[in-house]
């Protein structure tokens, strides 16, 4: 079991290199990456979700990398002779304008001009660069499914946990259920006996205690909760069970808002309401599951 929460850091320095890859991950319904990296790794944008796809199925991932590169290259410049012929016009324009200046430019003072000379960029990484964003690329990841990993079991025992909570409470309605329909049949019979002066009808209180309790008879409620404990349990061992969880939770929020609104006890509602409570607290856990 993994939660969907978690934060990776992997970091290569080497031969002038220093590459800085970052992965954090958080909720979502389904897998959503996000990549920020220098535009030299443009390219590799894609294999960059790849690797992500590799350790993550569900969430949303964002994923930062950092770039340093203190290598001694050769640089290449070139000169831009557009530019250099437009202040060469603006030149020329002065020139007229101001006929008494004079002219000093040279070579040497074009080159030192904005913009005429350029020195080019590469925009393409090498092997050493890819190496680089690879293995600190691997190192993030492994990090993030690490944590992602101890947080998954940790939320693991929390939902067991409430689980086992959920299964007293199932097994304290199925002790109170019954009795309710019999103190209901004694108060049936007070109250007409009152009414009655003493003088009860038995066979119309039975009638009357057998509708009622047919109307507020659980029994199918909680065999189902009994099998979505099972269930609830058996997928908790799975790998991926956070979309599973979701579906299953719903199923117990039916079969209990089922049980609330048939019960006529005050103690039998309360139970149900805990339950009610305990199962909304599932319910906020599993969304962190992957």
């Amino acid at each position: 079991m993994k939660s969907m929460t978690g934060y990776g850091r992997g970091t290569v320095s080497e031969g002038g290199i220093e590459l800085t890859a970052e992965v954090k991950s958080v909720n979502n319904r389904f897998l959503d990456i996000s990549v920020k990296s220098p535009r030299i790794f443009l390219a590799e944008e894609e294999n960059i979700r790849a690797a992500v796809r590799r350790y993550v199925t569900r969430g949303h991932v964002d994923v930062f990398i950092s770039l340093s590169d203190k290598r001694e290259r050769e640089k290449v410049y070139t000169a831009d002779v557009c530019v250099a012929r437009a202040y060469r016009r603006a030149a020329d324009a002065l020139r007229e304008a101001l006929p008494g200046v004079a002219d000093d430019t040279s070579l040497s003072f074009y080159l030192r001009l904005p913009d005429v000379v350029r020195a080019e960029e590469c925009f393409q990484a090498d092997e050493a660069l890819l190496s680089a964003l690879s293995r600190a690329l691997d190192g993030a990841l492994s990090s993030l499914a690490a944590m992602r990993q101890t947080e998954g079991e940790r939320l693991k025992t929390d939902l067991l946990s409430r689980m086992q909570t959920i299964e007293e409470l199932t097994g304290q309605i199925a002790v109170r259920a019954p009795l309710v329909a019999e103190e209901y049949r004694k108060k049936l019979t007070e109250r007409i006996g009152e009414y009655l002066a003493g003088k009860v009808d038995e066979t119309r209180i039975l009638t009357e205690a057998a509708v009622f309790a047919d109307k507020c008879n659980i029994d199918e409620e909680l065999t189902r909760l009994s099998a979505h404990i099972k269930a609830f349990r058996e997928i908790c061992a799975l790998p991926e069970v956070g979309r599973k969880l979701d579906f299953l939770v719903q199923e117990f929020n039916r079969e209990c808002n089922t049980v609330c609104s048939k019960s006529n006890d005050k103690e039998l509602t309360a139970l149900a309401l805990a339950m009610k409570n305990e199962i909304e607290k599932v319910r906020e856990q599993i969304q962190n599951l992957e």
